[in-house]
């Protein structure tokens, strides 16, 4: 199993995790923490490391989407993932965004991390488009 943890500036993991279930439903495996103006950096990191133990349990790996590559969750969230100590497995993706919270729930069921991580990036860029006018030819057809 993959579990989530949800790692942002702000509000918007929390923002992000109510338009899903509105949505798409509970997503139990996705576990949020958010950098917030009050808070250090110190207590960030208490706190990131509460939320990475919560999700830890029981799975075979974690990942760790960011809103920011190199802000402070990153780092955080980096600081865990490349120590080796630290089991199971974490993986940290930056520029999460709502189409990767819910494409999270279909690689949740993976037991390999390096996997569930490299699907979730090609199923999110997928979602990454942008809209064309798109000109058709009416058929005098009826």
């Amino acid at each position: 199993m993959i579990n989530i943890v949800l790692a942002t500036h702000g509000s918007l993991a929390d923002a992000l995790l109510t338009s899903s279930h509105m949505v798409y439903g509970e997503l139990p495996h996705v576990f949020p923490v958010m950098l917030s103006e009050t808070k250090g950096i110190n207590s960030f990191s208490e706190e990131f490391a509460a939320v990475l133990k919560e999700a830890s349990k029981g799975a075979d790996g974690v990942i760790v989407l960011c809103d920011l590559q190199s802000g402070t969750p990153w780092n955080v969230a980096c600081h865990h993932a490349f120590n080796p100590q630290t089991q199971p497995p974490v993986a940290v993706l930056a520029g999460v965004n709502f189409p990767m919270l819910l494409l999270s729930d279909e690689i949740k069921d993976l037991t390999c991390l390096t996997e569930a991580t490299g699907q979730l990036l090609a199923q999110s860029r997928d979602s990454l488009v942008e809209a064309r006018l798109v000109e058709t030819v009416q058929s005098d057809d009826f």
